[in-house]
């Protein structure tokens, strides 16, 4: 599984039993997608907007979407030891929307390393200095791109080190400041800048980790049991979403800035640069993981080559580390509300097909029994397309409710009622490559 440029993890595979890793290891990554600096900014975002007991619904009803979304395609994953946009191949989609799934989380993950890579930077460039924030992008992007190289053990030990060191470094900054105001006053205050509704914040959290959400079948392929994956998904949305997220809310109305960089590192110094690095690698490593996974499932289907994941990393990786030095940062709001509506549906027709539907669950199991892959896929199913695209809509325009549960809720149920009626079929077969044989649990 090893090349010159890195492993390639069982991209095109099934992860077999004797690779997945004890439920620690994954579940200190899943709480460091959580617990990143990406997380404080926002909740400094919502607190800029919001009091902070609206910032707490928001986030309450976020996290709980996420939590729903991340169980139950986490469960797909850990029973099947596949990525996000293979699975997609026999839950609704074939294996030309699989595809096009792939292009979709690619582009957003891209999209993702670069902010990540753009909020270091800045914070580099104003802490360290030496380079300006393009310099230090670039750097801090191909560092991370070496560490994913490496693969899933890498990225292990990387969490190791950067989780418990973001949570006291951090922890500390925080008190540095909050020390100076009265937790009631801050509590009771009113926002500083311009508001936000309630749906709008919900949509926002919910938007800011729907694509984390949506692959975590990427991470959960290497977990041993449907209960390691329940239990670290309620552990670090949770937290993650609370301490993080609030404490973000509490800091932007002590210092009345959503400028979460600033905020961080305004009173710790030197350690500011440290919180800055922990803080953004580990949820940055997993964006250019999955992305790398995501170009492999693309590049396959729709050119016939066989990348390795560790070419496909590389690329993605100094793509990503150019869009941060040319400032992406920039309109990061917007990007959370889209990310908000065109990808739940995603999960909910996964989630229906595989579950409810069941149209070409058969032959996910009888192959799994083989530690393989089904021998054909449909290559089209043109009633998902259409599902997929009335309920993007739906969450983009009706203004009752939020949109992120609208559109979720919509593809799920439309799904179901298609394969109720006969409509959800494949059109045309795609044969796939078959892999070795290897024990799979289930």
């Amino acid at each position: 599984m090893a090349s010159a440029v890195g492993v390639d993890d069982f991209a095109l595979s099934r992860v077999p039993a004797s690779a997945r890793y004890s439920w620690w290891s994954v579940a200190v990554q899943r709480f460091g997608q959580m617990s990143a600096l990406s997380q404080f900014l926002l909740g400094a975002t919502l607190g800029f907007g919001m009091g902070f007991w609206e910032a707490f619904l928001a986030l309450t009803f976020g996290a709980v979407i996420l939590e729903v979304v991340a169980v139950f395609v986490g469960v797909i994953g850990v029973r099947e030891g596949l990525s996000t946009s293979l699975i997609a191949r026999w839950t609704g989609f074939g294996r030309a929307g699989s595809a096009v799934i792939g292009l979709a989380i690619g582009i957003s993950l891209i999209g993702w390393f670069g902010i990540q890579t753009a909020v270091s930077a800045r914070g580099l460039a104003g802490l360290v200095g030496g380079l300006p924030e393009w310099g230090w992008a670039l750097v801090f992007g191909l560092v991370v791109t070496a560490i994913v190289l490496r693969g899933f053990g890498s990225m292990a030990w990387t969490a190791y080190v950067t989780v418990p060191a973001f949570l006291v470094l951090v922890g500390w900054s925080v008190w540095s400041e909050l020390s100076r105001h009265s937790l009631g006053d801050l509590v009771a205050s009113a926002p500083p800048g311009p508001a936000l509704s309630l749906v709008e914040g919900t949509t926002l959290v919910a938007g800011g980790f729907i694509v984390g959400a949506l692959i975590t079948p990427d991470m959960t392929r290497f977990n041993r049991s449907v209960r390691d994956v329940v239990k670290q998904t309620l552990v670090g949305v949770t937290l993650g979403e609370y301490v993080i997220g609030l404490a973000g809310v509490l800091l932007a109305h002590a210092v009345g800035s959503a400028d979460v960089t600033m905020i961080v590192t305004s009173s710790v110094g030197w350690v500011g640069v440290l919180v800055v690095v922990a803080g953004t690698l580990k949820i940055n490593d997993w964006n250019l993981y999955s992305s790398g996974l995501a170009l492999v499932n693309f590049v396959g289907t729709v050119f016939g080559w066989q990348v390795h994941r560790g070419v496909a990393t590389a690329v993605v990786g100094v793509l990503g580390s150019v869009l941060a030095a040319a400032g992406i940062l920039d309109g990061f709001t917007g990007f959370l509300i889209l990310l908000g509506v065109a990808f739940p549906p995603i999960a909910g027709i996964m989630v229906a097909e595989y579950f409810v539907v069941r149209r070409w669950r058969g032959e996910l199991d009888a192959a799994r029994a083989r530690g393989v892959l089904p021998a054909e896929a449909p290559l089209w199913v043109p009633a998902t397309l259409v599902v997929w695209l009335v309920s993007a809509l739906v969450g983009r325009f009706v203004e009752v409710g939020l949109g992120s549960v609208n559109s979720l809720v919509v593809a799920f149920v439309l799904y179901v009622v298609a394969g109720r009626l006969g409509w959800v079929r494949g059109v045309g077969r795609s044969r796939v490559e078959d892999a070795p044989s290897v024990p799979v649990r289930s």
